[in-house]
């Protein structure tokens, strides 16, 4: 039995943080909050008639999520293992309730938003949190069912089938795609037999290659990607201004608010093409330092996972891991839409890009992977 009278930490023990983690973090989110302002400055200005309109929302989101990951820091892992089912079945009913008319709200075609009071939420970043925490106790918990047993990986897959069947009749296919890649690579981490992912990619490849088959809109994506330039004044519009974005950063950028291409060129400037900006201002070399700094972010993140399950903290561990490879594959996704490496798919950068879903869900990610890193220096169990 689970015991829930675990020591919370005080000012002392939270001096055993992970530091270069913590420094990495805090970086990230300044970064952030620099680039929404940046980006956001003009636009807001004529639309809002307040230039620091986004920026300031943005700050407000950040002191939000800083307060409630403080309160979720304080809740012990085993706590969040013990109630997994819970968060699966709260996963399901969102992205259930998200679709039904009058409780979901409708922008730009997509039935997405929850709103919450005054706060509108997509259920999918809610849904990730949930998920995330739900397999990584699967995981702990049915590993040898799943490594030895196609009952276990066929549970997995059934429950995936369901979010995503969910998600794309939102649609929203950017957070399928990375919840997908999220839990195969949690699957891999877990020791499921490689004949099995195999079988599984080749099965996802031919439903994602339907979907966006029988998809006009996907499928003009998909050519305006291969050739945005034949596209320029159509589907292809933003690929070719964000890919000027770049081209005019050359090496060191234009400076920080000079971007000529956020003075209303690019849509969504301070959203999913935010790293177009940041290419434009600050040059490659801005682009790469932030790209590396991604990379040390991600690299501490499958260090302490490593971590945590060479210390037999095997739901911590598979968490941690989960927690890395979402981040990873959603800035990914981002940075290769915004250079042309992808087609538009509609995926926010974390930490960086305008979005109070995405800044709020991300901070109480960074909350749970603080505790685990707080549990393991601390050898609490």
């Amino acid at each position: 039995m689970i015991s829930l009278q675990l020591p919370l930490p005080d000012f002392r023990s939270v001096q055993s943080l992970d530091t270069a983690l913590v420094v990495s973090i805090v970086a990230l989110l300044s970064v952030g909050i620099i680039f929404v302002a940046s980006s956001s400055i003009d636009f807001a200005a004529a639309v809002h008639h307040d230039p620091w309109y986004f920026a300031r929302k943005q700050l407000v989101f950040l002191v939000m999520g800083l307060c409630g990951g403080l309160i979720l820091f304080a809740v012990p892992m085993a706590i969040w293992e013990k109630y997994a089912v819970v968060f699966l079945l709260l996963a399901l009913l969102l992205l259930a309730a998200v679709l039904v008319p009058g409780i979901g709200k409708m922008v730009n075609g997509s039935r997405r938003w929850l709103m919450l009071g005054p706060i509108g939420m997509q259920a999918s970043e809610i849904a990730k949190f949930c998920l995330i925490i739900y397999f990584a106790s699967y995981l702990a918990r049915k590993n040898h069912e799943l490594r030895y047993a196609w009952s276990g990986f066929f549970k997995i897959i059934v429950i995936m089938m369901m979010v995503a069947l969910l998600l794309l009749l939102e649609p929203d296919f950017g957070s399928c795609v990375v919840l997908g890649a999220t839990v195969g690579a949690m699957m891999f981490l877990a020791g499921v037999p490689l004949i099995r992912f195999i079988l599984l990619a080749v099965a996802a490849a031919s439903v994602f290659w339907l979907f966006v088959k029988l998809d006009p809109v996907r499928s003009d994506r998909l050519l305006a990607f291969m050739d945005p330039w034949a596209r320029q004044y159509d589907s292809g519009y933003q690929l070719v201004q964000s890919l000027i974005a770049f081209g005019r950063g050359e090496w060191f950028g234009l400076g920080l608010g000079n971007s000529i291409q956020k003075l209303f060129f690019l849509p969504e400037a301070h959203t999913d093409f935010v790293f177009a900006i940041v290419a434009e201002e600050t040059g490659l070399i801005g682009a790469l330092s932030l790209v590396a700094l991604y990379l040390f972010f991600i690299s501490k993140l499958l260090r302490l996972s490593k971590a945590l399950g060479q210390n037999s903290q095997f739901f911590a561990s598979y968490l941690v891991f989960g927690i890395g490879i979402l981040f990873s594959v959603q800035a990914f996704i981002n940075m290769a839409v915004a250079g042309g490496l992808l087609p538009t798919k509609g995926l926010t950068l974390p930490f960086i890009s305008y979005g109070g879903s995405s800044l709020l869900i991300s901070c109480a990610l960074l909350a749970l992977v603080l505790r685990a890193n707080w549990e393991l220096q601390n050898n609490v169990r």
